[in-house]
């Protein structure tokens, strides 16, 4: 769809000459030659970027824009003048004109200077809708008192400096709730960068943090920064903290404490203003006695400490979640939302969500997906959680299939059932199975199995 202008010169020939242009380029126009028109043909016509020439016969374009800017900020607004000075373009960018040209017009360069304009237009269009996309899945879903309480601690720590630390089960939003109090602090606008400590690489994970210089290591072929300069003036949030190595503890620490960080094969100091929220699934203060986790890194960071509930301490909640999520994973599938059942929704109640929030969400995708029909019944509940089910003396045989697929049939359930417990956690999941990390992403790799 081609983007619209708004044409404002009391000149006839300027707005035939630059409407003639635009169209030839593609634009639709609209035109104006005063200040009532200028301001009725904005109000009146959705236009996509407006050229205004600062000499109007009734008026100035000055007092025109101003009032464009107020009536519809995310218009982009060119000013146009014959008799232009250093003042009069400082104060036309200063009530919000995106750019200021000079007459006699080149249309080569309004052609350029309204593409810039339309492509930032574009981009803050974008920004804003990802903002708001970002705040909607940080909102905190829950009436009971539990989540009330949550949401107060959070607006009460939100607004200051202090370091936050996050201690919960997998799955309990943690994430969620170090989002939502980035977005109700002063940095809100600003970047909210995440590291997963647990899925990085030790050999990587200090790269990741401080960025890297060229030559620091074999393959770092040109410097590039870490998450703590691409959060500068945000926030920064570090979950499974626990699972960092001691000689990157020491290092955050240092960053901490000083504001400070150096690139890995770098000498020179860089000043990083970076508000970190940390989380983590695991019992630090037994780290600590275990001498896994440093113990002043653990003050440094727990300056205010937020405890996330798990899914049983306000099962209250959960038909208000079951709708929510599965009115959002519906939206990003492009299916229509189904309504759940009252029997249905009973078995989802009476299951114990070992996994948490992550794995009701998990259920509600594939609710949302594979249910036939205009509703979810308690018949498609019980086939979500049929493998959980399935009878001790089930025949697991079945005549005319081979061994090998009989086996990787077994394990394929076992290792589902292992991801939902464990909230698809792949590294608390092969701990419990007895497996290295890699071996069961191979694994699950071979059968099949999405992470």
């Amino acid at each position: 769809m081609s983007a619209t202008v708004l044409v404002v010169d009391d000149e006839k020939n300027i707005r035939t000459t630059l409407t003639r242009s635009l169209e030839l380029e593609g634009y639709r126009c609209e035109t104006a030659e005063d200040v009532r028109s200028a301001l009725d043909a904005f109000e009146a016509q959705a236009c996509d970027i407006a050229l205004l020439d600062v000499q109007l016969p009734d008026g100035s374009g000055l007092d025109v824009l101003a009032q464009m800017k107020r009536l519809r900020p995310e218009v982009p607004v060119i000013v146009m003048s014959g008799h232009g000075t250093i003042e009069m373009a400082l104060e036309a960018i200063k009530k919000g004109a995106h750019d200021f040209v000079e007459k006699p017009l080149s249309i080569d360069k309004i052609l350029i200077t309204i593409g810039h304009a339309l492509q930032l237009a574009g981009q803050k269009r974008e920004l804003m809708t990802l903002r708001a996309r970002a705040s909607q899945e940080s909102e905190l879903i829950g009436s009971s008192r539990v989540m009330q309480e949550l949401r107060e601690t959070i607006t009460l720590a939100a607004p200051s400096r202090g370091r936050v630390l996050i201690i919960g089960e997998s799955g309990t939003g943690k994430e969620l709730i170090a989002r939502a109090i980035h977005f109700q602090s002063t940095r809100g606008s600003r970047s909210f960068v995440k590291v997963n400590c647990a899925a990085i690489p030790g050999e990587l994970i200090e790269s990741e943090l401080f960025g890297h210089e060229r030559g620091a290591f074999t393959g770092a072929h040109q410097a590039r920064k870490g998450k703590f300069e691409l959060a500068h003036g945000g926030t920064l949030f570090l979950d499974e903290i626990g699972d960092m190595r001691l000689e990157v503890q020491a290092k955050l620490l240092r960053a901490l404490q000083e504001g400070e960080i150096e690139r890995v094969g770098g000498s020179r100091p860089i000043s990083v203003d970076v508000r970190v929220v940390a989380a983590t699934n695991k019992d630090l203060e037994a780290a600590i006695a275990a001498g896994e986790f440093r113990e002043d890194l653990f003050y440094r960071l727990n300056v205010i400490q937020i405890r996330a509930p798990s899914l049983r301490a306000h099962k209250d909640d959960l038909p208000e979640l079951v709708n929510a999520l599965i009115a959002r994973v519906s939206e990003e599938n492009g299916v229509k939302p189904k309504p759940v059942e009252p029997d249905a929704m009973q078995i989802l109640q009476r299951h114990d969500w070992p996994g948490n929030v992550r794995e009701l969400r998990n259920a509600c995708e594939r609710l949302a997906i594979l249910t036939p029909g205009q509703t979810i019944s308690a018949e498609a509940v019980k086939r979500l959680f049929g493998f959980q089910e399935r009878s001790r003396d089930q025949q697991l045989y079945r005549p005319g299939v081979a061994m090998k697929d009989l086996v990787a049939d077994a394990e394929r359930d076992i290792i589902r059932q292992a991801l939902d417990h464990h909230g698809g956690h792949v590294t608390q999941t092969a701990a419990a199975l007895g497996l290295e990390r890699s071996h069961l992403y191979k694994k699950m790799k071979a059968l099949g199995i999405r992470e």
